[in-house]
């Protein structure tokens, strides 16, 4: 295409298996029709995953599409299921403009909060698109300080416009591979099922095992199993 895509993925989380890139998944007739205007050129959608769970890190994706080459399907990524989001993935990183996958890591969320951890994620996706983004749609309400173009927050936007849409399901898959990971580094608490989100299972299994390396200490649930002084 001309155009160099650029992307960070700490801990190297698998990039797509074998695919054809020539078709879109079959199974996406629910997915609503966006309804904000098609953005211009250049413009990069911006979206998180991760912002709730108790432990890992928090994930945030920047996309520049390509208007002569549309992905079917691109949406909100809670409402579409795994294989979905999956078979999405490598659609979005071979026919994108260029793409930019950050990770904060738990101990950044934890010195910087989830809120400010989130719009420094943000700003860093946008400042690492190669070639570099002339305008950015944010999912949510606030725009990030210090983004190198101008941009617009939209709440509701991943299911609204498809370059947030497509940042969306980068985000999710590239987090869900890493709490994978993490479950093999760290077993006992689950993590590859429910992604280190407040389940009852984790939460009991927080309590009996006490937080590893991977929780945010920040975190309420979190702090409550440090403050009992079983575990460091």
């Amino acid at each position: 295409m001309g155009h160099r895509k650029t992307r960070a993925m700490a801990g190297n989380p698998p990039l797509p298996r074998d695919h054809d890139t020539r078709r879109a998944p079959q199974d996406t007739a629910t997915i609503p029709t966006p309804t904000h205007p098609a953005p211009a050129p250049g413009t990069a959608g911006v979206d998180e995953a991760g912002r709730g769970p108790l432990a890992g890190p928090l994930v945030v994706a920047a996309v520049i599409l390509d208007p002569q080459r549309p992905i079917d399907g691109l949406g909100d990524s809670k409402r579409l299921s795994e294989a979905q989001r999956e078979a999405l993935f490598p659609l979005i990183v071979e026919w994108a403009v260029a793409y930019r996958i950050e990770i904060v890591a738990a101990e950044e969320i934890d010195r910087l909060n989830i809120f400010r951890a989130t719009l420094e994620g943000m700003r860093r996706a946008v400042a690492g698109l190669s070639p570099a983004a002339a305008h950015a749609l944010i999912d949510g309400n606030r725009v990030p300080p210090g983004l190198p173009c101008p941009a617009e927050a939209i709440v509701g936007g991943d299911a609204r416009v498809p370059a947030i849409g497509a940042a969306s399901i980068l985000a999710k898959v590239a987090r869900d591979r890493l709490m994978v990971a993490l479950d093999d580094e760290y077993p006992g608490y689950g993590f590859a099922r429910h992604k280190g989100y407040p389940t009852p299972e984790h939460l009991a299994c927080l309590d009996a095992l006490g937080p590893c390396p991977a929780h945010r200490r920040s975190f309420a649930p979190v702090k409550r199993a440090m403050a009992r002084g079983l575990f460091d």
